[in-house]
């Protein structure tokens, strides 16, 4: 380990120093309470020499600590330092912007999109080629300013470092910048600075003279404990800690990157993973793609093969062109716009609600959410201290205590239990309550002696004059077995501290003198602990309700944690660091155990990140929770982060969403909305995917039987002006589900092919119907320019394949009937305009010959009671595709054999569990019918229950 400065250089002069050197070197982090565990102390990149020493960067460790704690470096040691270990900063990963918007070009449908508009351009068709690439950067710009970020995670943990600090070189105390700090450099903290590097402390004060206070440092932000630590000589403080009372030297030990909030920094920058929303979006982008590009394929072949020997026709581009057409039209171009248009209307509805969205698809993977891990400090519980039920020793109030307690407190200290006391006293005791603000004077009490605290004695002591008697007395208050032992002991006293303790409860004794003696007495023992917040149960119950499972993630102690589960109504199977880092387990023992655990205790980021990442191999989406440096990683990692009210800049830059107003309330009201947001999406899909199967399937066959297909400009009128229409779906009425939502890829991709299907089949009734009966011919593609051939059956059938599929969408709202949740005016109103603005088009000729008013009509109103129909074979549909019974087994290969396999060993061992429940109690109350009856009347048993009962025959027992 380190040595320090006097332990290689004895000088008389130095003698003041004597034993430094042996305190310096840091303690084992297992032997001190206000120490992290061993598993929380970074390790950085360090390595043993031969020597034995430990390197830092490739420079022995003993080296960098050999500077005088009087003068410190000097300018020339701190310059070749900087060379050496770089500048006291974070490594910034800036994204480049143009790469980030050229990413939107990327993908199944936009490379389709991009085919479609080549072949455009080389065919010489603009109309279609302008069209085409408008959409094409319309969806890349929707999706990049919605996505746009405000700042990176890491800028946000850099900016967390103290700007400036006090730092001696060349003999002087010195303010530089804190990125210009090196290992080494001997640096001053007082109260209220942000430490600025990982150091050690050297138990000298700011004027250099030596000291035995400890430095008392909250680091809640980074460890998740929420009391403050008190720091002793030798040991480790750590970048972004707060110094919330006392004054010491430290030196440098690391900088940057290899701080222990770096090791956090390197855990974000390396998190990037794809969303589970882009995932879904790709699966049902994949299948319309496949299922486009067989079609259209087969149609270039047929039709190759068939015009080979037209020399105007058998020209591959004249093929190809109408075929691009088709395919353009029949893709959703509009499925990236409308889905980024949902949630982006969805966000600012929650903005109003203060929560904000920063990632635009974590929106809708929060009403995905199974599993909530939240943090406790600051998030579940207030992070301050305050007092709970107290041990009252006889004759005295909870007032008194409170009261005695606020007479042996130090007016103005920021220890947190002493603002604990104080701020419980003046809320309690009536007279602390009128003070004038600021006064340090208790009305009809007099302080004529106080003795501080004492790390050698252990608590706190005033003498009090009751002004009101004239009596005199002593208080004293600090460690309960301290203060136990002062009054002569107490069995009750000691068994009411081990109950304290092992709940997890901070104790505090108080006691004081009888007027005129020094015989002290027992008050009591005050309990502190940090509470939940008033609506954080609640909220637990809701998320409950609503199929949330909440796991509690806690840098606390494990009775601490289990305390304050107890309280919030949670489970008390909380797991620590040690059963985290079982090695004797599998990666998915491991996985199943986090599973069942209700939390976690004395856990770090490391730990955080790696409970996040096993529930997601188990395939659920997890959200977490969090406001402090140590919780970024996670926030990062999850599906969902969540970075709560009062938060640090890291985890709100880590988050996907931010919470402005305290407590957890408001993520049920984000889950909420999520849902509502969710059901508008798979609507969309529903009806768009259903469409597009649809539109290729009549129009495979119309083209390769009778060689027809509609123009160019009605095909692409269709594609944009139902797409547009369908933006309106983000302000469309939702009907929020109970349990968290799934996209169920499988179940949308066969309902979708089962209604295009029936659609493909009314258009084809459309198709000879007017054909046979009103005698419009579907003339070849080669004949539609004559100026002789009726054109009628076009306008019929545009009016056909703009309605009735789009006339779906009110059925696609809701797994259930459309009228159970009536859609909003605004909806009703775009969609119907769009198809009565194709109506008109009908009848008036415009862009497509003009058809009776009647037929027009007719066609507009089959359209209409489609839908019906349909609506009510989806519902059937539904019904019959229960959860897990068809999804999985139509098509059991794979992983998705394991999953149905571990289903139903699930619910066979679920059902052998309640078989044997409800055995058990069965028989027990049988068997003590049968003994009350021969109690009461000796050996006359009903014959009923001799049937229900089975003996024991050889043992003649029950």
């Amino acid at each position: 380990m380190a040595r320090g400065y006097l332990e290689l250089h004895d000088d008389p002069k130095e003698e003041e120093f004597k034993g430094f050197s042996t305190s310096t070197t840091p303690t084992s982090p297992s032997s001190s309470s206000s120490s992290p565990p061993r598993s929380r102390v970074p390790s950085g990149n360090s390595n043993r020499g031969n020597n034995g020493s430990k390197e830092h960067a490739g420079v022995e460790m003993d080296d960098l600590l050999l500077t005088h704690p009087q003068t410190g470096l000097t300018h020339e040691q701190a310059a070749q330092r900087l060379k050496t270990f770089g500048p006291n900063q974070l490594v910034e990963v800036k994204v480049n912007q143009l790469l980030k918007f050229l990413s939107y070009f990327v993908g199944p449908i936009a490379f389709l999109i991009e085919a479609a508009c080549i072949v455009s351009a080389i065919v010489k068709d603009w109309f279609n080629f302008f069209t085409i690439l408008g959409l094409l950067f319309l969806n890349a710009v929707i999706g990049y300013f919605e996505e746009a970020r405000a700042e990176s995670a890491v800028e946000a943990l850099r900016q967390t470092l103290a700007l400036k600090t006090r730092c001696w070189r060349e003999g002087q105390l010195q303010e530089i910048d804190t990125t210009f700090l090196v290992p080494g450099d001997i640096i001053v903290l007082r109260l209220g600075d942000i430490v600025p590097a990982d150091g050690r402390l050297l138990g000298i004060d700011a004027s250099g003279a030596h000291t035995d206070g400890d430095l008392l440092v909250d680091q809640s932000s980074l460890t998740g404990e929420s009391f403050a630590v008190s720091k002793k000589k030798g040991e480790e403080v750590y970048s972004s800690t707060v110094v919330k009372q006392g004054q010491q030297r430290a030196i440098v030990t690391k900088t940057g990157s290899e701080t222990y909030i770096g090791k956090a920094a390197h855990l974000i920058a390396n998190t990037a993973s794809e969303g589970h929303f882009q995932k879904v979006i790709n699966r049902i982008g994949n299948f319309l793609v496949l299922f486009t590009l067989l079609l259209t394929i087969i149609i270039i072949v047929v039709q190759y093969i068939t015009y080979r020997n037209d020399p105007i026709r058998g020209q591959v581009l004249n093929i190809l062109g109408p075929v691009m057409i088709l395919a353009i039209s029949a893709i959703p171009i509009g499925l990236p716009s409308v889905m980024a248009v949902t949630m982006a209307v969805g966000a600012r509805g929650l903005a109003a609600k203060q929560v904000i969205v920063k990632r635009l698809a974590a929106v809708e993977e929060m009403s995905a959410l199974s599993v909530l891990c939240s943090d406790k400090t600051g998030t579940l519980t207030l992070n301050e201290l305050t007092f709970d039920e107290p041990y009252l020793a006889q004759g005295y109030s909870p007032q008194d205590l409170l009261l005695y307690s606020y007479l042996a407190s130090e007016f103005g200290a920021n220890d947190p239990i002493e603002l604990a006391v104080r701020q419980a006293a003046e809320w309690q005791v009536p007279i602390l309550r009128n003070r004038p603000a600021g006064s340090s004077k208790v009305p009809g009490y007099e302080i004529s002696n106080f003795i501080p605290f004492n790390p050698s004695s252990k608590y706190t002591q005033a003498t009090v004059r009751d002004v009101n008697n004239g009596t005199t007395y002593k208080v004293a208050k600090g460690a309960p077995q301290v203060i136990i032992q002062l009054v002569g002991g107490s069995d009750a006293a000691v068994k009411a501290y081990t109950t304290m303790a092992q709940r997890g409860l901070r104790a505090l004794g108080v006691a004081r003198t009888l007027a005129g003696t020094d015989k002290w007495t027992l008050v009591g023992l005050a309990a502190m602990l940090d509470p939940p917040r008033p609506d954080s149960e609640q909220t637990i119950q809701r998320c409950q309700k609503m199929g949330i499972t909440v796991k509690m993630v806690t840098g606390d102690q494990q009775i601490i944690a289990k305390e304050v589960s107890r309280r919030l109504g949670l489970g008390r199977v909380i797991l620590d660091a040690s059963h985290m880092a079982d090695g004797s387990l599998s990666e998915e023992q491991r996985s199943d155990r986090f599973h069942r655990a209700d939390g976690f205790a004395e856990v770090t980021p490391e730990h955080k990140f790696r409970i996040v990442d096993a529930l997601q191999q188990r395939g659920l989406l997890v959200g977490m929770t969090g406001d402090g440096v140590n919780d970024a990683p996670a926030l990062k990692k999850a599906n969902v982060g969540i970075a709560v009210h009062g938060c640090t800049d890291a985890a709100r830059s880590a988050a996907d969403i931010v919470l402005l107003a305290p407590g957890l309330s408001t993520i049920v009201d984000g889950i909420l909305a999520s849902r509502a947001i969710f059901q508008r999406m798979r609507s969309y899909a529903l009806y768009r995917i259903t469409s597009t199967v649809h539109f290729l399937m009549f129009f495979f066959v119309v083209i390769l039987v009778f060689d027809w297909t509609l123009p160019a400009k009605l095909l692409i009128l269709i594609c944009v002006l139902n797409d547009l229409a369908t933006l309106v779906i983000a302000v469309d009425n939702a009907q929020i589900s109970k349990m968290p939502d799934k996209w169920r890829v499988g179940q949308l991709i066969f309902l979708s092919c089962f209604l295009g299907v029936l659609l493909t089949g009314l258009s084809f009734g459309h198709f000879f119907y007017f054909w046979k009966v009103h005698g419009y011919q579907p003339y070849p593609t080669a004949e539609v320019n004559s100026p002789v051939v009726d054109r009628s059956l076009e306008s019929i059938m545009y009016l056909h394949i703009s309605s009735a599929p789009h006339f779906l969408i009110f059925s696609t709202r809701l797994t259930g009937y459309f009228w159970e949740s009536m859609p909003s005016i605004w909806f009703t109103t775009v969609i119907l305009g769009t198809q009565v603005v194709a109506l008109l088009m009908v009848i008036f000729g415009w862009l497509t010959p003009a058809v009776p008013a009647t037929q027009a009509l007719a066609v507009f109103g089959v359209s209409l009671v489609s839908c019906v129909v349909l609506d009510v074979i989806k519902v059937q549909v539904f019904k019959f595709w229960t959860l897990g019974s068809h999804s999985l087994s139509c098509a059991p290969c794979g992983g998705r054999r394991k999953m149905l396999q571990d289903r139903k060993r699930v619910e066979g061992n679920q059902k052998r569990v309640w078989k044997s429940m409800h055995k058990g109690p069965e028989a027990i109350v049988a068997k003590t019918r049968v003994l009350l009856a021969i109690g009461r009347g000796g050996s006359k048993i009903p014959q009923s229950m001799m049937e229900d009962i089975s003996w024991d025959r050889q043992g003649g027992s029950l």
